[in-house]
């Protein structure tokens, strides 16, 4: 019953804030919608704000799978690490990942790269960087710096997206970059 409520509720305010954006978005409405009460509301999330963390809980962890996806369907290690970073730059062009996760999120809980899902994000890069150290397709370089740097410059990136005027342009730009970007980090032969 627990997780159904809750899952009545995310799935409200995920509608509500990817149309109004969390701001006019109303707990009144959202618990309307959702059939249940600001009651349930507060008892499963706190607040509106706990609301909003767990929305964006929910689409990181499929923005996740989907990145994972895009790696696996490349033909070497090198290049689902690359595939990933631009399935994620990727994603700011779509129209709910830009509301709730690049405008609303940070507006209301702070700095993404503080945000818990964060943790979890650079781990993986950091592991999927070693592993090209460790079979000698990138260069020695310190792995979780090299992490934090890539994430941060798709961060970055997808930041930029959303607030462009010209998001599709903004893309093609971002991924060029970032292409340029990791290419320090591979080996050539002979390195």
């Amino acid at each position: 019953m627990v997780e159904e409520t809750r899952s009545k509720l995310i799935r409200a305010a995920r509608k509500a804030f990817a149309e109004k954006g969390y701001t006019a978005a109303s707990m009144d409405d959202l618990t309307a919608e959702a059939g249940l009460t600001r009651g349930a509301l507060y008892h499963n999330f706190g607040d509106k704000k706990g609301l909003l963390q767990a929305v964006i809980d929910q689409i990181d962890g499929e923005m996740l799978v989907r990145m994972r996806a895009a790696r696996d369907e490349a033909n070497t290690l090198w290049l689902g690490f690359l595939a990933e970073g631009i399935a994620y730059i990727e994603m700011a062009l779509e129209p709910e990942i830009q509301r709730i996760m690049l405008f609303d999120g940070p507006a209301v809980l702070g700095d993404p790269s503080r945000w818990p899902n964060q943790n979890a994000c650079l781990q993986t890069t950091a592991q999927t960087i070693e592993a090209l150290i460790i079979d000698g397709t990138a260069k020695p370089v310190d792995a979780e710096a090299a992490a934090r740097l890539v994430n941060g410059a798709a961060l970055n990136a997808a930041l930029w997206i959303a607030a462009s005027g010209d998001p599709r342009a903004t893309h093609d730009k971002a991924v060029g970059a970032l292409r340029q970007l990791v290419s320090g980090l591979h080996r050539a032969d002979g390195e």
